[in-house]
């Protein structure tokens, strides 16, 4: 059974950092994508960064030029560097990867998440 535990969340100032951390347990076959999305209150989950199993990274717009994603993919680990926070980046934070499994006949995909973990940004 595969499990996602995210840490590094919390309270935090405007202006301010965090780091968030996501570690993969048990057998996750070939991880691929390895993303952050975030839940800000009264709104859908929405797409915060992916990094592709070749590094290429992607963000969406609000939060380019302050946030960074990194991964190892031995360590099954994605950490998600917050700066600059502001107060629209108040959010539950989840953990994301997918993963393959390739046989002769076919690849199954997998889609795996985190439980989620608080970021709050507030004065």
């Amino acid at each position: 059974q595969v499990k996602l535990v995210e840490s590094g969340g919390g309270l935090v100032q405007p202006g301010g950092s965090l780091r968030l951390s996501c570690t993969a347990s048990g057998s996750t076959f070939t991880i691929t994508d390895m993303a952050w999305y975030r839940q800000r209150p009264g709104m859908q989950r929405e797409m915060v960064a992916v990094i592709t199993r070749d590094g290429r990274k992607s963000y969406r717009d609000s939060v380019e030029g302050r946030f960074d994603i990194s991964r190892d993919t031995a360590k099954k680990t994605v950490d998600l560097f917050m700066n600059n926070l502001k107060p629209e980046d108040t959010a539950v934070y989840y953990c994301n990867m997918e993963a393959e499994r390739v046989t002769v006949l076919e690849t199954y995909d997998y889609d795996y998440w985190g439980q989620g973990i608080q970021v709050t940004v507030s004065s």
